[in-house]
């Protein structure tokens, strides 16, 4: 995410994955022709999380489309090449929606879906 409201979802989506006990090893990770928002430890596995700040769901949805999930996977796989140390662990793809509250003075609604990419 490049843009100013996309840094604050992800900063928003960090907070809240370090809150449910992620820890967080990267974030923004270019890698050959995709990019990786974050990149945390839960436990022993390795999660790979797209982050999508989008106004309704079903355009967050939507925008999990088949290539950007190949890029995904692209990246993910040449991250665990530079980082041999977890190689071994389990890994998951997740997707973090970060949806805007009606009123600026709320937070914004958080939806955490697991495991959204089926290798």
């Amino acid at each position: 995410m490049s843009t100013l409201k996309g840094r604050a979802a992800e900063d928003v989506a960090c907070q809240y994955l370090e809150q449910q006990g992620y820890r967080i090893l990267e974030r923004n990770r270019r890698l050959g022709r995709g990019e990786l928002d974050m990149i945390a430890l839960f436990e022993d596995i390795v999660v790979f999380i797209e982050v999508k700040a989008h106004q309704k769901r079903t355009s967050s949805l939507e925008a999990m489309h088949q290539n950007k999930q190949q890029r995904m996977i692209s990246a993910a796989q040449t991250w665990l090449g530079l980082n041999m140390r977890y190689a071994n662990y389990q890994c998951r793809f997740d997707l973090l929606l970060v949806i805007p509250a009606k009123i600026n003075i709320l937070p914004p609604h958080i939806e955490h879906i697991p495991d959204i990419i089926r290798l």
